[in-house]
């Protein structure tokens, strides 16, 4: 047999440079953790309308609240159909400052008969923007209200339901 004498050289280990790698992660890290703080999502439950049998002890205790999004105002009927008030648009927005009043006083006035009213319903006509329809949701649901120097989201209405807006009744000249 034959031996091979291998003589090993001075065999020295690599040495690995991860300088530029935690250089990467110390800004990455901070960056990638900023982003998740930003980018939430919001997640919104709606309820489908309520069917009621026709009842008058179920329509007595079943008076819906609607928010009738038109194109040039915005209504507000109690019991449903019954206009309490009309909102009319500030240069083509929605005065969505005035319905918010208009509700939180509704809550008030529904609080004093002892009617714990928690559901609305927002019926919106064919090409209502969608901008729109969320900031209606948004301004139905809360508002901001200062308690104690602090500045938090006061409910209102918060299970909303969606629906289409029956058709505009038109008054027919003489």
């Amino acid at each position: 047999m034959l031996k091979l004498n291998i003589r090993r050289r001075g065999h020295e280990e690599a040495e690995l440079d991860i300088t530029s790698f935690m250089s990467l992660m110390t800004i990455l890290v901070p960056v990638l953790l900023l982003n998740m703080v930003f980018s939430h999502i919001s997640v919104l439950k709606l309820n489908l309308p309520g069917v009621t049998d026709g009842s008058s002890a179920n329509a007595q205790e079943n008076r819906q609240l609607e928010l009738v999004l038109r194109s040039a105002h915005i209504d507000i009927n109690y019991p449903a159909g019954q206009l309490v008030r009309r909102v009319e648009h500030i240069e083509g927005e929605p005065d969505l400052d005035a319905v918010s009043l208009i509700l939180q006083q509704m809550k008030r006035t529904l609080r004093e008969k002892s009617i714990e009213k928690q559901d609305l319903v927002i019926l919106s006509e064919k090409g209502t923007p969608y901008k729109t329809l969320v900031a209606a949701m948004d301004t139905a649901r809360s508002y901001r209200a200062v308690v104690a120097t602090s500045v938090v989201d006061a409910e209102l209405f918060p299970q909303i339901s969606l629906g289409d807006a029956p058709q505009q009744q038109t008054v027919a000249g003489p």
